[in-house]
């Protein structure tokens, strides 16, 4: 399914994130950034020890990766020049500041890619695995932070793309993106 706002394509697929052809792919991080299951796991493994690497400089420059913040580092060995890692909030119940935090992950993840002249971006589902975000709820908040976006920088980027790993999560970002349109 693809969309166009503005001059930016918005487009779903059902796939493998660390297969992109993007100039970037985002990684659903944790706030250590020395990688871990799912998406996370899945890009250290296929990027390389070069990803890693540079997760360890940021630890020791900033401690880590705060919830709601992002990231960048080299791509390794992924089509993807470039990593930016995301860390989006655990599930609480939705009143611990998730929906903001989770947010604030899409946001930071795209002004970082903009600010960097990354035109392509492809994003996991942010915190829909491991850290249980309800997923309809995630769909919503993410496709609401990209078309937020790129409705604002009608130059940033040509295409973002969201890569979902189920037809399940397919169909939940497609009727998402269909409410939207």
């Amino acid at each position: 399914m693809r969309q166009l706002v503005g001059r930016t394509v918005i487009s779903l697929v059902q796939g493998d994130i660390t297969q992109q052809e993007v100039d970037a792919i985002v990684n659903a991080a944790n706030n250590s950034l020395l990688g871990g299951g799912g998406v996370d796991g899945a890009i250290h493994d296929a990027g390389g020890s070069a990803i890693l690497e540079e997760c360890i400089a940021i630890r020791a420059r900033q401690g880590g990766c705060p919830t709601g913040q992002a990231v960048i580092t080299t791509g390794g060995r992924l089509p993807a020049g470039r990593v930016i890692h995301a860390v989006g909030p655990v599930w609480h119940g939705g009143g611990r500041g998730e929906p903001a935090l989770l947010r604030s992950a899409y946001l930071r993840s795209l002004e970082l890619a903009a600010r960097e002249g990354l035109r392509t971006v492809a994003f996991p589902s942010i915190s829909t695995g491991a850290y249980q975000y309800p997923l309809m709820e995630a769909a919503a908040i993410a496709i609401g932070a990209i078309v937020e976006h790129v409705t604002a920088n009608p130059e940033a980027h040509d295409e973002v793309r969201m890569v979902l790993f189920t037809a399940i999560d397919l169909r939940a970002y497609g009727d998402v993106l269909q409410q939207r349109g």
